[in-house]
């Protein structure tokens, strides 16, 4: 059976380290390639459908988490089962004990060869017995591990500032039915009208009250008091509907429990 791994670490000599480790450790384990960013590790790793992947947390342009993010939402269904994951992090013992209650496997800076000989034995065992994680429960579990290590914050905004030539905008969070990334910016959207922030949507959550808005998408953020209903197509893809607006928003596999009809 040949098993293939990805590693993503933007660490020169720590990635060359671990692929290093990993061939002595496991000879039999094929590494289709060794990665320095987010980017990368997200496209091979859905074209080579990989069955485990090495993520370092802190990356260029996406970090681990959002690359797993990212990994879940893309993921077909109908193809092979979801990659076994293995963060490689600095975390603090918070964090750690987040991924740990995850029932994701990490490994500490500076790896260790014993402690990487563990995680072999483990990955070699899930795979031996075929108790790959199903995908809703991987879900679940990584909608765990974002709420354990998202950021904690009380003083929540109550209004944007958003430029437009010479005038400045305040814009109360009441009024914004979603909140979309498009490349460097947000797109703020109200009943009426579009703002665009320079901002990245995971510096604004932070300062959002997370009972108010909904991340539903990567990219996609939803004021719950905005949402009219949410309709489930043929092919199980959940689709918003707005209050005051006709535009219709994607929920991604990894936020469709937030619909569960609690």
């Amino acid at each position: 059976m040949n098993i293939t791994a990805l590693i993503a670490e933007d660490e020169p000599l720590l990635a060359e380290y671990l692929e290093r480790e990993l061939q002595k450790l496991w000879p039999q384990l094929s590494i289709v390639a060794n990665l320095r960013n987010g980017v990368a590790a997200l496209e091979v790793g859905l074209k080579e459908q990989v069955d485990i992947l090495f993520l370092d947390i802190s990356m260029p342009l996406l970090n681990g988490l959002e690359v797993v993010e990212a990994l879940m939402e893309e993921w077909p269904l109908e193809s092979k089962a979801l990659p076994l994951i293995v963060f490689v992090t600095a975390y603090d013992q918070y964090a750690v004990q987040a991924f740990e209650k995850a029932a994701l496997d990490y490994l500490i800076k500076p790896l260790k060869s014993e402690r990487l000989m563990q995680t072999c034995q483990r990955l070699q065992q899930a795979l031996a017995q075929k108790t790959a994680v199903p995908i809703t429960t991987t879900l679940e579990q990584l909608a765990g591990l974002f709420k354990a290590t998202s950021t904690v914050n009380h003083g929540y905004l109550r209004n944007l500032q958003a430029s437009s030539g010479n005038t400045v905008y305040f814009v109360a969070l009441d009024e914004v039915l979603y909140i979309e990334a498009i490349d460097k910016y947000l797109k703020v959207v109200t009943p009426d009208r579009e703002h665009y922030i320079r901002a990245t949507l995971r510096e604004l959550k932070a300062q959002l009250d997370p009972e108010q808005f909904w991340q539903i998408h990567r990219s996609t953020l939803v004021q719950v008091n905005a949402i009219e209903r949410a309709t489930r197509q043929e092919s199980g893809t959940l689709i918003i509907h707005l209050r005051q607006h006709a535009d219709q928003l994607k929920v991604s596999r990894l936020y469709a429990h937030l619909f569960s009809g609690r």
